[in-house]
């Protein structure tokens, strides 16, 4: 049986996965994808018998949805012979407009939101909130499941990571990358603040750890220029923003050489998407958890911004 992984989040550009939009245009292959999601791994029989449809058709609306992505399917032995089971692949469907790239003369930029992330698992204390209020509950991890998320301008949490899926437009336009580059503002993060609060911040894509970044602190000695007055003074205000570059040569973070890893080593054009993940390891030498800021929090009002640089 495929290894089963919770808290799974697909982000859906209505562009570039308009197939699997139309997998899900139909109120049975809804119904089938509930039923998976409440019982989890279920054989066709019980999926036909428990929605009253022909086996038939539930095995052809179960071949649309696997072709779309949403599900997976195996055969196990069973008392009479082999039967078919099947599970949903996401927890949680996301369709992200606005997200759209920006293309230059030469590189294609896409900005995310710090809330749209595509999976996460993170330990308290942790928290989200938007420009307007806290995101459900503080230190409570499960929060992060919370769909007011999408609009949170400040992340944080002591250890783990959170990962976003942005849309690899270069190889949808069949061009070659020179260069990535992604930028975010960031600090530490501890109860109150605290200037001298290491924290080794570890950032890697398409599953390739690029290197950590030790930030030095959790900066609280003045109210970020975004920062919404409601925010509490003794809270994280700003962060640092922190550029990275990944070319031929090496990684490279503020132009000063942080790894050897090379845009080559991340074969950019076998991948669909290009998988962000930022966190802090529990077992970080400096293990002082993480501030994300996006827009309307800290000194810079900006998400997290990838750019392609392409060979013209």
């Amino acid at each position: 049986m495929p290894s089963t992984t919770g808290g799974k989040f697909l982000i859906l550009d209505p562009y570039r996965d308009f197939a699997m939009l139309r997998g899900l245009a139909s109120r049975a292959r809804i119904d089938i994808l509930q039923l998976l999601h409440d019982r989890g791994p279920t054989n066709v029989n019980l999926i036909a018998a428990t929605l009253a449809l022909p086996q038939s058709s539930v095995s052809s609306h179960l071949t649309i949805l696997e072709e779309a992505g949403l599900i997976e399917t195996w055969s196990n032995k069973g008392r009479k012979g082999k039967q078919k089971l099947c599970r949903a692949l996401h927890d949680e469907l996301v369709i992200a407009f606005g997200n759209r790239a920006r293309t230059g003369s030469n590189s294609i930029e896409v900005a995310m939101p710090v809330g749209l992330y595509s999976t996460y698992d993170v330990t308290a204390p942790c928290g989200l909130c938007t420009t307007d209020n806290i995101v459900g509950m503080l230190d409570v991890p499960e929060t992060f499941f919370n769909p007011e998320r999408m609009k949170a301008g400040l992340v944080w949490f002591t250890s783990g990571y959170v990962e976003y899926q942005f849309p690899n437009n270069a190889r949808l336009t069949r061009s070659e990358v020179s260069s990535l580059e992604f930028s975010m503002e960031l600090s530490s993060e501890v109860p109150g603040t605290n200037a001298d609060w290491p924290s080794d911040i570890s950032v890697s894509v398409n599953g390739i750890e690029l290197g950590l970044w030790t930030s030095p602190g959790d900066f609280g000695d003045r109210r970020g220029a975004l920062t919404p007055s409601w925010w509490k003074l003794k809270g994280s205000q700003y962060g640092l923003l922190k550029r990275w570059s990944v070319n031929h040569q090496g990684t490279f973070i503020d132009s000063i050489r942080l790894s050897d890893v090379t845009i080559d080593q991340l074969r950019l054009a076998e991948h669909h998407s290009i998988k962000l993940r930022i966190g802090v390891n529990p077992n970080a030498r400096h293990p002082g958890g993480i501030n994300i800021f996006g827009r309307g929090f800290g000194n810079h009002d900006q998400d997290i911004v990838l750019r392609l640089n392409i060979v013209e």
